[in-house]
């Protein structure tokens, strides 16, 4: 699936969250509010349940959170580049400061893995991160990231 599809230029931003929970919170917000029929409590609750099984930090100060929602027909993202790096228990135990988070429908699994993988094969390329990192910039992040 193409990214500029599930990703929204409204649902890319740079941020300083402070801490897992309220970056977990932040996408919750951000989706919630571009997306007025679901609620942020149900996102939050999605990402944090998926958390709780270990934790989606990649390693490379990059994290991938994710969960599934009932009421959704098509997949959404969100990528937040953290203006300072956060905690988030990732496997190689270094702060995070990239962040792409996607929700998918329940009943989506496979493409939910396909989009997953896809992404992470993107944020490895050390010439995107190299990118992403610099910009402080929301449209240029969503050019970045969608070209």
């Amino acid at each position: 699936m193409e990214l500029n599809i599930i990703l929204k230029p409204e649902c890319t931003t740079c941020a300083t969250p402070g801490s897992k929970k309220k970056v977990l919170e932040m996408i919750s917000d951000l989706v919630a509010s571009q997306y007025p029929e679901l609620s942020s409590q149900e996102i939050f609750e999605s990402l944090l349940a998926r958390e709780k099984m270990g934790s989606t930090g990649i390693g490379n100060g990059i994290a991938i959170p994710h969960g599934r929602l009932d009421n959704i027909d098509t997949p959404i993202a969100v990528l937040i580049k953290c203006e300072q790096p956060i905690a988030f228990e990732a496997i190689d135990k270094q702060p995070v400061d990239i962040l792409f988070a996607l929700l998918v429908p329940s009943d989506q699994c496979q493409e939910h893995l396909s989009t997953l993988s896809a992404m992470a094969e993107k944020l490895s390329d050390k010439q995107t991160l190299k990118q992403l990192r610099r910009i402080n910039d929301e449209q240029e992040l969503y050019q970045v990231i969608t070209g």
